[in-house]
């Protein structure tokens, strides 16, 4: 696809990340300083919401702060909106990652499935823009553009939260092949599932939740994501393989 085609084409058409759009809108031929350029923008976006944990921060403070030009910001950027859209696109990129390699450590699909339930739990829970966190979650002014764009957006959002549903997927047909899960479980209990996971850690002061208490919080999650609501028979009752690690 050309820079001209891209420019042309609306961004929902396409099946390509807003990072990739962006520099494949460059009128320089040159990817790599084109992506270089987007990297700067994007790097320089992320020290003014840090800096201040805001979102009101204009295109031209990015501008001044990346030390380029207003020009080059919108041969790669059709505004503010997109350039938010890449950087949690980005994010979520990041939290993919690390849940992969912290899965990665469980041997049993069952238990693969309850690591990264706990797991993301904790992310949600914990958003911010410094340290090593920055890789795994969103700062919290990136969290609160995506609930807007769930809202207004959904289609932008399902894409972007596209590498999070595909390891959650597998995982979860992993422990169905293995007979840990009951069949018949549809693509959308896997989305209701991880919103499940999102929102409780995001909106756990509606019931007073302590947000101190992660590990808690993740495993009544898990647990409720396992067993639902329903009485346990007697024989299952008690603790077992299947309520945690």
């Amino acid at each position: 696809m050309t820079a001209d085609e891209a420019a042309s084409e609306p961004p929902g058409d396409k099946d390509v990340s807003w990072r990739e759009l962006a520099v494949a809108r460059s009128l320089d031929s040159a990817r790599t300083r084109a992506e270089n350029r987007v990297q700067r923008f994007m790097a320089a976006a992320t020290e003014l919401i840090n800096a201040g944990d805001r979102r009101d921060f204009t295109v031209q403070e990015v501008v001044e702060r990346s030390g380029q030009s207003l020009r080059s910001f919108y041969q790669h950027f059709d505004g503010k909106h997109e350039l938010l859209l890449a950087l949690f696109e980005e994010s979520v990129a990041g939290t993919a990652e690390h849940l992969r390699e912290k899965v990665e450590e469980e041997r049993g699909p069952l238990d693969r499935l309850h690591r990264f339930v706990v797991e993301y739990y904790q992310i949600c829970n914990r958003p911010t823009g410094k340290g090593e966190q920055a890789r795994k979650g969103a700062p919290p002014v990136v969290t609160d553009f995506v609930q807007q764009l769930l809202t207004d957006r959904p289609k932008e959002a399902a894409r972007a939260f596209a590498p999070l549903v595909a390891i959650f997927r597998e995982l979860l047909d992993d422990a169905l092949a293995a007979g840990e899960v009951r069949a018949g479980l549809s693509g959308r209990a896997s989305g209701m599932m991880l919103e499940a996971i999102m929102f409780n850690a995001f909106s756990s002061t509606i019931v007073g939740a302590s947000s101190g208490d992660d590990r808690g919080g993740a495993e009544e999650l898990w647990d409720l994501i396992l067993h639902g609501i329903a009485p346990r028979p007697a024989a299952q009752a008690g603790p077992g393989r299947a309520e945690g690690r």
